[in-house]
């Protein structure tokens, strides 16, 4: 895309914004804030307090009609071979859709039907095992959907293969009431499957070896494994090969969330995500809430040179929401290669990290105002809390407002450098009525239409991830010396050897 007219306008017109101040750009333009921001159905991008213009706008959608968004989106949404690597179709829209496909639907009619159960008041507390999408999307979402849970179960969620994390995710249960749910589409994943034998034990260990099994529910794409396992045939549900773990939450991924809230409010999650599908896929670029998102993440990496974003949502139900964000932006877009194979000649994946005000503003806050490096900053806000402290919620918005203005506008010079702010610092305000099922949904489409939207810029393959693979084959490897199974590798290096034989003598002798 580089070599494009439309990518050399953008260059070029970078080059004239260069020393162009925010506070110039409000001052000369009172209508900025109410003319540069989108809006669909309750949700609102106020993107005035970017670094651009209209004429930016125009330039970036310009740009995405050169690299093909519309015709690449809808060969996505029509379930094409958009997963070139993989070889497979990148269908997680289908999940969502108010007429799915047929299989899709009868999972969820069983889906309903357990979940149904699970809240009847047999179990007292459900545990989901899983790692990476199996455990970021569920943990996260039930978290963050805490005001719509059923109020008499225990939801749980244990992801890391540290001993620690078992123990602290089983802390206080009674395992005659507490069911385990496995979530791995191959049902080898070393660290879920570690977990789930655990849980197993911990099990049979309270109710017998021959009732284990009744305590676990399965999502994979290898129902035969799980089978194995000793999960009941009519516990395991589908997870389709055409769905991504990082944009599986609304499959049978999501059974942990269904539980929790129930069919009715799963339903509205579900319809808040298709909203935001539809709106991709129709809405011009300068409206378009996840192209807009999109376009000012490539404006800000590419043109500007910022390697980084922030994701910071003034919300504490979504304390979890900028690690599911890391995970779906940086395994996506964490690419050096085409889709083609190409080397992509550009900076593509940002780093993307954050956590909920206000805490951030005691801890990193500091460097994003007055650091010597900028980082683009999305704010995420709702009207309304779903709690009744009012007085709360309105400092907590009124510190999302300020930080926003400030970042931008900064402060005149006091004469005093350490007590000087120059703005000029971008930031997205992304405002929601009410953090709600149905919000949710539209918060998580956002962010993959966003990550497309890049990716498709870029010309990388957003649903694959090959980069995990090759740290899984050496652990498995290294984990062979530690248990004594296998003889030192003539392969490893000297530093990696060293460590090893370290680590084992420690252990035998804290073992002696």
């Amino acid at each position: 895309m580089q070599d494009t007219a439309e990518w050399q306008a953008l260059s070029a017109h970078r080059e004239e914004l260069d020393g162009v101040h925010l506070r110039d750009l409000f001052a000369a333009d009172p209508s900025r804030g109410e003319r540069l921001c989108a809006e669909t159905d309750g949700l609102l991008l106020d993107y005035s307090k970017s670094r651009l213009t209209d004429e930016t706008v125009a330039l970036l959608a310009a740009l995405a009609d050169a690299a093909e968004l519309r015709g690449r989106t809808e060969a996505m949404l029509e379930g094409e071979l958009v997963n070139a690597t993989e070889h497979r179709p990148a269908r997680h829209t289908a999940l969502r859709q108010p007429d799915p496909p047929p299989e899709v639907q009868d999972e969820l009619d069983r889906m309903a039907a357990f979940a149904a159960d699970a809240r009847s008041g047999r179990w007292h507390a459900v545990v989901n095992i899983g790692i990476g999408g199996s455990d970021l999307g569920p943990a996260m979402a039930t978290a963050a959907m805490e005001s719509f849970a059923h109020p008499d179960l225990d939801m749980r969620f244990l992801s890391n293969v540290d001993g620690a994390h078992f123990r602290s995710a089983t802390r206080g249960l009674d395992p005659a009431r507490t069911l385990f749910i496995v979530v791995s589409k191959t049902f080898t994943t070393v660290e879920t499957l570690t977990n789930a034998r655990t849980a197993r034990a911990w099990i049979a260990d309270a109710v017998g070896t021959e009732r284990a099994g009744d305590h676990f529910a399965a999502v994979t794409a290898s129902p035969e494994r799980a089978q194995e396992f000793g999960i009941d045939p009519n516990a395991v549900f589908a997870m389709w090969d055409w769905v991504g773990g990082r944009y599986s939450l609304g499959s049978a991924a999501g059974l942990s969330l269904m539980i929790a809230v129930g069919l009715g409010e799963f339903g509205q999650f579900l319809a808040g995500m298709h909203h935001i599908d539809e709106h991709f896929r129709t809405a011009p670029w300068t409206d378009n809430l996840p192209a807009l998102l999109g376009l000012i993440g490539i404006w800000n990496r590419n043109f500007w040179g910022w390697p980084t974003y922030a994701v910071l949502p003034y919300a504490q139900e979504l304390a979890q929401f900028p690690a599911y964000i890391q995970q779906l932006d940086m395994e996506s877009s964490g690419k050096s290669v085409r889709a083609d194979g190409a080397p992509v000649g550009i900076a593509t994946g940002p780093v993307v990290w954050g956590q909920p005000g206000t805490n951030g503003q005691h801890a990193f806050h500091q460097l994003l105002h007055q650091g010597t490096d900028i980082v683009p900053v999305d704010f995420i806000g709702f009207c309304q809390p779903n709690h009744p402290h009012i007085d709360h919620h309105d400092l907590l918005m009124a510190n999302l407002f300020a930080q926003a203005e400030a970042l931008a506008l900064g402060a005149p010079d006091s004469g005093d450098p350490h007590r000087s702010f120059a703005g000029n610092r971008p930031s997205t305000v992304i405002l929601s009525d009410q953090l709600t099922p149905r919000s949710l949904g539209q918060l998580i489409a956002l962010y993959e239409h966003k990550v497309f939207t890049q990716a498709t810029i870029w010309g990388i393959n957003p649903f694959d991830q090959w980069g995990v693979e090759l740290g899984k084959t050496l652990a498995t490897t290294i984990a062979a010396q530690l248990t004594g199974a296998a003889t030192p590798s003539p392969s490893s290096d000297s530093s990696t050897q060293s460590l090893i034989n370290r680590y084992v003598e420690r252990r035998r002798g804290v073992a002696d």
